[in-house]
């Protein structure tokens, strides 16, 4: 045992000796490995980043736990004649219809509605084109986790009374009141003077698309300024992730009661709900992860050739060492291992300093794009574990070559 581990010793600081005294050379080599676990580590800290870039915009805009019920809402794939179908069949939600979801829906710990258009704004000789204006009922606050800046929200009473009230995201507040508090003042919708209740605190943008170039309205004015023939958006939370799949069950049965649907009936609206969207949000990714990591994985493969290449070029500049090491009772596996130790340590250390590189582009990505860009332990050992691999493979023949050295033969060559 004693001298097996004195073996093992011996054969790695011979492997480190013969890496020092060629620096230039070995870190030369190294640069297809360094490079390969680098770019494997950081396309997959950009995947993770992107995975979750998405999510948590998709949560700012459509809150947790949230699921949403309309004439046309799927969350998955459809082709155009599945969406045609699906068109003549589908009726609106009507006012009547979300008020009974409401009432019945007993695992749903809220449910509101609201409408969407778009409009041009021009208030003062200043013009804003393409401003959503959304109709909302008051809990359309709790369902979506809004938050308010200042001001308030769409109150209860606002939807009672139809009142002129809004809330006006951060887009409409730079464009219109760069300089001032908006609230209390008016701005003009289709002509309709209405006071600005609230400010939505800024969300920034998904994608290159502003999620701040809104305007809520009360639900019941929106309804008296716009048409909509697709009827009402039925938005409904659970009050926990552990009951959110009933909570959407719930209503779906609800509204198919209603509907009176009754057995092997199709549905006639569509659902969509957050989970979904965080499940086509994971398969995207890893799609993404599925063609670009391999190619990655390939500057890896180039890299363990030219390990192989030094490696085969170390054995010939070394024949009379090995010669000499086999005449002095060394066996085959012993100078077989000697020359996988050294192969495989370069290639770790080569996936050590790839690793080193990937934090620091990573940590330059992030502070420089304000994109959070996460190292996951899965790309780690991915790309060291492969790194490991090509060091071990490259260094096979270079190996048998030096171990069938005959050792007259080699102490000729000196």
């Amino acid at each position: 045992m004693r001298q097996l581990y004195s073996f093992y010793f011996d054969a790695f600081w011979i492997a480190i000796k013969s890496i020092l005294e060629h620096k230039l050379r070995a870190f030369l080599t190294l640069i297809g490995i360094i490079i390969g676990v680098a770019a494997v580590v950081v396309v997959g800290a950009s995947i993770s980043g992107l995975n979750s870039y998405v999510t948590e915009k998709i949560s700012k805009v459509l809150g947790t736990n949230h699921f949403m019920m309309a004439r046309m809402a799927f969350s998955g794939q459809m082709d155009e004649e599945e969406f045609e179908r699906r068109n003549r069949l589908n009726k609106k939600l009507t006012w009547d219809e979300y008020e009974y979801i409401k009432a019945n829906c007993g695992n749903c710990s809220e449910v509101g509605a609201q409408m969407q258009s778009g409009t041009d704004l021009k208030e003062g000789g200043v013009e804003m084109p393409s401003v959503r204006i959304i109709g909302v009922t008051a809990n359309m606050i709790e369902i979506e986790d809004k938050d308010i800046e200042s001001g308030r929200f769409i109150s209860d009473g606002d939807v009672e009374r139809a009142a002129k009230t809004a809330v006006i995201g951060y887009d409409v507040k730079d464009k219109f009141f760069p300089y001032s508090d908006p609230i209390g003042q008016i701005i003009r919708i289709r002509g309709v003077p209405m006071e600005i209740v609230g400010l939505e605190e800024r969300r920034g943008s998904m994608f290159g698309n502003s999620m701040d170039r809104q305007i809520y309205i009360p639900l019941s004015q929106f309804q008296m300024m716009f048409n909509r023939a697709d009827g009402l958006q039925v938005h409904g939370k659970s009050s926990g992730a552990e009951n959110f799949e009933l909570a959407i069950e719930d209503a779906r049965t609800v509204l198919r009661n209603k509907r009176q649907l009754i057995g092997s009936d199709e549905d006639t609206f569509g659902v969509v709900n957050t989970k979904d969207l965080g499940n086509q949000i994971d398969q995207f990714t890893a799609a993404i992860a599925g063609v670009v990591v391999p190619i990655t994985l390939i500057t890896l493969i180039v890299g363990g050739i030219v390990v192989m290449n030094i490696m085969l070029v170390s054995v010939t500049e070394r024949t009379f060492e090995v010669g000499l090491r086999k005449a002095l009772g060394a066996t085959k596996k012993q100078i077989l291992l000697q020359f996988l130790i050294e192969s495989a340590l370069l290639c770790i250390v080569g996936g050590i300093i790839g690793l080193l590189l990937a934090a620091l582009v990573t940590t330059i990505i992030t502070v420089t794009a304000g994109i959070t860009m996460t190292i996951t332990i899965t790309y780690i050992i991915l790309s060291v574990g492969v790194s490991s691999a090509i060091g071990v493979i490259a260094g096979l023949y270079p190996a048998w070559k030096a171990a069938r050295l005959d050792p007259i033969v080699a102490l000729t060559k000196s």
